[in-house]
């Protein structure tokens, strides 16, 4: 499901689930433990991969839709739990968006530190209201960091995805560049950040995202109740069902 690869002081966390990466609760436990193994193992710097073609298709709709109450909780426990781990991070992270980036996977992009993405007919986006979602305001701000609050407000509540053009030319990503040089690029960028004097690049960076950090700082300060009860809304559920059902078709 994950596999590390180091590259010197820079450890690259490969998601590997097949087909499409979607988040389930052991991926989401396995990511949380492989992001602070690499941090107590030294790590300098971060770059999260997917597979080409695909960073993550978000959330594994069907598998959840299975689990129990309590299952859907502590899906969604960790899912902000693995969002604050990227948030908080003490060692920058770069996403390395190696294709499709859709709800749950362009969370944990907005988590990191700066995106490179892979150009060509891949999209990314928060489309959480188009399945049935309300988006909380702790993903919001997120977004608005990295857009501004205007755009942000547009993206959100169409539940737009774009295409890597489009998310470069309105900031939701910081580069663009082929398919096969993403994480190179990431692994370019976090290159560079590192050969700076640490302790004044590390200092700058926790202040500059001293608004995400205080926001993801503590678990129960996060909507993760109020979250569980709109997936269980009617409208959500059906829209949900709805969506599951067309996936078992197409595969």
């Amino acid at each position: 499901m994950i596999e590390v690869i180091h590259h010197d002081a820079v450890a690259e966390v490969h998601l590997a689930r097949p087909p499409v990466n979607a988040l389930n609760l052991e991926l989401l436990q396995t990511l949380h433990a492989a992001l602070d193994k690499a941090v107590a193992d030294g790590a300098r710097g971060i770059v999260l991969s997917g597979v080409p073609g695909m960073f993550s298709a978000g959330v594994d709709v069907p598998a959840l839709l299975q689990a129990d109450r309590a299952g859907v909780q502590a899906f969604w426990r960790e899912f902000f739990a693995t969002a604050s781990v990227l948030a908080c991070s003490p060692v920058p992270v770069a996403a390395a968006v190696t294709g499709h980036s859709p709800a749950g996977g362009a969370v944990m992009a907005l988590m990191c530190d700066y995106r490179v993405m892979a150009q060509g007919p891949y999209k990314i986006g928060l489309n959480e209201v188009q399945v049935g979602l309300a988006v909380p305001d702790c993903i919001q701000l997120a977004l608005r960091r990295v857009v501004g609050a205007y755009r942000a407000e547009r993206l959100l509540v169409a539940g737009e995805m774009i295409d890597a053009e489009q998310a470069l030319a309105c900031g939701f990503v910081d580069e663009t560049t082929g398919i096969d040089q993403v994480v190179t690029r990431a692994l370019h960028w976090m290159n560079g950040l590192l050969a700076l004097p640490p302790h004044a690049m590390l200092a700058t960076r926790r202040v500059a995202r001293a608004d995400l950090i205080a926001t993801y700082a503590d678990l129960d300060t996060l909507p993760i109740d109020e979250f569980v009860e709109g997936f269980y809304h009617p409208q959500t559920q059906a829209t949900l069902q709805a969506l599951a059902a067309r996936l078992k078709s197409k595969g």
